[in-house]
């Protein structure tokens, strides 16, 4: 029998959004049925010309009532940061939510968290959120340590040189920027990066274990020039252009979980960090098992911009929360995590034919 497309909204056309909508219009399993614009410069636009495609029929709007009353199966929820009040809104009006901004466990949101799972009750709804770090690549983690029977310690480590990635609004948050010797740098990117603090829980729970302890500690690099970056954003010479941050989980006083992120940006960094460009997973344990992750060009690729190859990148990070639709829809009503999903499987993405960006 041939089930209907699910009932999907996209929530924000930005950076990761736009990868959302082409992944929502060519999956034979969803139905694009509308959308919401943060921008006032947005609204009543085409989504598809929103989003550099042709247009889609389905015009962008900030009446979120005239949403809800759409009645979708799910809205992907792709802002660069999370209101609890909108996802407590959507949650209570019985919508389901797949998330790929800031919302792991939903611990990082503190008291916002126990607003969300009241209104999942409320509604009978479900959330979840995803991407590719933190997200993906601790499930990535979990599934490695299942081939030990002993786990020392789970180690995720991603390398990234994000020179072109022009987001200043999410990078100055973690610490890029500032003086290198700002004296509240460290406070700056434990608040910037504290959603990885949830990467640390979801690891734990997958386990079985519950943490004694879970702290951010963060290393520095900073740029010897003024270093002109894409936008209009320029990181002035000694101030930070690189990151070593690392959220370690805590048991039987040593670290047995850690997620840590090293990026940077520009070629005048000191002092000059080697980068592996890419996520790599380290179970350490009996056996020790380690597994790397990149990402590539397709073989049709036609890319020639930068923008091109950033989108590889916001795909990546767009579509965990895109494959989990159909079972968060079938979920029981709460906060859902990997750990608590069946497998998640890529319906409907493979095609007859080849299809260019």
């Amino acid at each position: 029998m041939t089930r209907k497309p699910l009932r999907v909204i996209q929530w924000t056309t930005g950076n990761v959004g736009k990868s959302s909508v082409r992944a929502i219009v060519t999956n034979s399993t969803l139905e694009l049925v509308g959308c919401y614009a943060w921008s006032k410069q947005k609204v009543g636009r085409d989504v598809g010309e929103l989003c550099g495609m042709a247009p889609l029929g389905v015009t962008a709007t900030d009446d979120v009532g005239a949403l809800l009353a759409l009645k979708p199966d799910c809205v992907v929820y792709n802002p660069m940061f999370p209101s609890v009040d909108e996802l407590v809104r959507i949650l209570t009006a019985g919508v389901n939510v797949v998330a790929t901004a800031g919302f792991i466990t939903g611990h990082f949101l503190g008291d916002g968290r126990d607003r969300i799972a009241q209104a999942c009750d409320r509604g009978g709804s479900t959330i979840f959120g995803s991407g590719i770090n933190p997200g993906f690549i601790q499930l990535f983690a979990i599934v490695s340590a299942g081939l030990s029977d002993r786990v020392d310690k789970v180690s995720v480590m991603e390398s990234v040189d994000t020179t072109i990635y022009n987001s200043p609004a999410t990078e100055i948050p973690m610490g890029f920027g500032y003086p290198i010797d700002h004296p509240d740098l460290p406070a700056i990117t434990r608040q910037g990066s504290g959603i990885f603090g949830d990467g640390v829980l979801l690891i734990a729970q997958a386990l079985g274990v519950e943490l004694e302890e879970v702290r951010c500690e963060a290393e520095y690099a900073r740029t010897t020039v003024d270093l002109q970056l894409p936008g209009d954003w320029t990181i002035a010479k000694n101030c930070v252009a690189g990151i070593d941050v690392r959220w370690k989980g805590i048991l039987y006083g040593r670290e047995v979980i850690e997620i840590r992120g090293r990026w940077r940006k520009g070629q005048t960094l000191k002092p000059d960090w080697d980068l592996d460009m890419g996520y790599t997973v380290e179970v350490q344990g009996s056996p020790t098992i380690k597994t790397t992750l990149s990402f590539a060009p397709p073989p049709d690729f036609a890319g020639e911009t930068l923008d091109d190859y950033i989108s590889l990148g916001l795909t990546i990070t767009a579509m965990p929360a895109i494959t989990a639709i159909p079972a968060v829809v079938s979920a029981p009503p709460g906060i859902a995590t990997y750990n608590d999903l069946p497998l998640l499987l890529p319906r409907g993405v493979l095609r007859p034919t080849s299809h260019r960006r």
